[in-house]
């Protein structure tokens, strides 16, 4: 097999299988990811989301399956893939003691780059990190450090980048400003693949991909992901919905009530069921219901609540997955 990165698809794998202490982590999870796309990894803590985005891109080896990465066989050619990706983790891992400008060019002489300083200064301008390069990395907010670890993991100019939680605790500014980076990577032709828990930045991506404790639930675009739940859905406000939370969830035919503001959002799998369960509480001239099309929180919410039984299964067992 040729790795010459050819094709429509960066990433092609087939049943690939993790198993750790003899417990399955990923299972015969089949997917494939397009050259330019944002393909976003969805599910709780634990489901085994960063075990799959590693075993995609060659950096863990799978107990089965087959499949590609970037043209080359993840399972025997795992070498020549990790030089062309970027993988950047949610803990800072640069030094906080040297300066923006002198990390990168650390990193770039790492990397073997024939002119490392004229690496590391388009990457400062690449990154709107003009006037910052000075700075020590350790004094930086948390939106800055994001920042610099993103420019360190496009410096040698890879074809695929993991982003492990990128974004975890940054403001909401740093983050807009983040994903505008990410797709302008993106328009340039890398391909990205990223594990977030925030539906804004899964609404970002070009394709998501919802993932429970090793099982690949759902996949496609947003649109698709939320035709595919199949929930009808109903936004119900008025007062102590705290209250009235409590009593549907106890109702037959109702699968998922979560607040959203000052309303709360009511599904169900089954149209006619959802219907005639709510209809006792319709009776009450305190709320005012109105059908609604289900967002794509309503559509996690639920897969997580569908996943459950899988995660007892996991916390009898012992021990936690990645």
């Amino acid at each position: 097999m040729n790795g010459n990165g050819a094709g429509e698809y960066v990433i092609d794998v087939e049943g690939l299988t993790k198993r750790f202490g003899g417990r399955a982590v990923v299972h015969d999870l089949t997917m494939q990811v397009r050259r330019g796309e944002i393909y976003g990894f969805l599910g709780p803590n634990g489901s085994g989301k960063t075990t799959t985005i590693r075993m995609l891109c060659g950096l863990l080896t799978p107990d089965g399956g087959r499949g590609t990465c970037l043209g080359y066989d993840i399972l025997t050619q795992a070498d020549l893939i990790k030089p062309r990706v970027g993988y950047m983790t949610q803990r800072f891992s640069l030094y906080e003691d040297l300066s923006i400008r002198e990390n990168l060019e650390f990193v770039a002489r790492i990397y073997g780059l024939d002119k490392p300083r004229e690496a590391a200064a388009e990457a400062i301008e690449q990154l709107g990190l003009k006037g910052r390069e000075n700075q020590l990395a350790g004094q930086l907010s948390g939106g800055w450090k994001q920042r610099l670890a993103l420019g360190a993991c496009i410096l040698p100019g890879p074809d695929l980048l993991l982003l492990d939680e990128p974004t975890a605790g940054v403001d909401p500014q740093a983050r807009r400003d983040f994903w505008n980076e990410i797709h302008g990577l993106a328009a340039d032709g890398l391909t990205v693949l990223v594990s977030t828990h925030y539906m804004d930045e899964a609404e970002r991506c070009t394709r998501i991909a919802y993932i429970a404790y090793g099982e690949l639930l759902s996949h496609g675009t947003v649109e698709e992901v939320i035709e595919k739940a199949q929930l009808a859905t109903w936004t119900v406000s008025g007062p102590d919905l705290h209250r009235l939370a409590q009593k549907l969830m106890e109702t037959d035919g109702i699968d998922m009530v979560a607040p959203f503001g000052s309303s709360l959002h009511v599904s169900g799998r089954d149209e006619k069921r959802l219907k005639a369960a709510i209809r006792p509480f319709q009776a009450s001239s305190e709320y005012r219901w109105s059908p609604s099309e289900p967002t794509l929180e309503d559509v996690f919410i639920d897969l997580m609540q569908q996943s459950r039984d899988n995660f007892a299964e996991e916390a009898v067992s012992g021990g936690t997955l990645s």
